[in-house]
């Protein structure tokens, strides 16, 4: 079904070693692009000494939301290998930061490369893959009166309400697999005053 995508299940990490540099590869579960700059903070404060903090991700259910950064190493050398190594494994909602402390001796852009793409590998490879359903939070409110025609729509359907409100205007927040929003969506529409989108799981 296409609103199933590949994740990771936890952090893991992985190293790699060439010519006394070694890089540490870190995969992390991730799902909003703001708290990529804390997360890339707590790492370089864990690994002060070291050169670089190179790192790619992907986001949405399709990836389709990704970006490389090479972090001062030569272009494409770095970035573009972690973001390879995320699109070979076929999964999302994932940010993979190498850390490299150098050793002294330059590896050449092809080293480099090969690096990271180990290192990033070494991390995929200790975290655990899940599969995971796309869902979307909608809140709907409605009259008292509906109450219970509503909820025997979200009991059949098996929706699982996050949050509710019960008074004369109710209020309830719904997570709904994407594959089946449409038609719930639909069967609510009747009974309710309003249906708000608010995000993606």
């Amino acid at each position: 079904m296409d609103d199933i995508y590949y994740s990771i299940a936890k952090d893991a990490e992985g190293i790699y070693k060439d010519k006394g540099s070694k890089f540490i590869g870190i995969a992390k579960q991730f799902s909003q692009e703001e708290n990529l700059k804390s997360i890339l903070d707590t790492i370089k404060k864990e690994h002060s000494t070291a050169r670089h903090f190179c790192y790619a991700y992907r986001l949405g259910i399709n990836g389709e939301i990704f970006r490389a950064n090479d972090d001062g190493e030569p272009a494409g050398s770095a970035g573009k290998p972690i973001l390879n190594t995320l699109l070979s494994a076929q999964i999302t909602n994932v940010l993979v930061v190498v850390v490299r402390y150098f050793g002294g001796t330059l590896l050449g852009v092809p080293g480099l490369i090969n690096a990271y793409k180990e290192a990033s590998f070494a991390a995929l490879a200790n975290a655990e893959k899940k599969e995971c359903i796309a869902e979307d939070i909608y809140t709907i409110t409605f009259d008292y009166e509906n109450l219970n025609t509503v909820m025997k729509i979200l009991k059949v359907a098996k929706i699982q309400i996050s949050n509710q409100i019960i008074d004369q205007i109710c209020t309830c927040e719904l997570i709904i697999r994407k594959q089946l929003k449409e038609e719930i969506l639909l069967k609510l529409k009747k009974h309710c005053l309003q249906i708000q989108y608010l995000k993606t799981l």
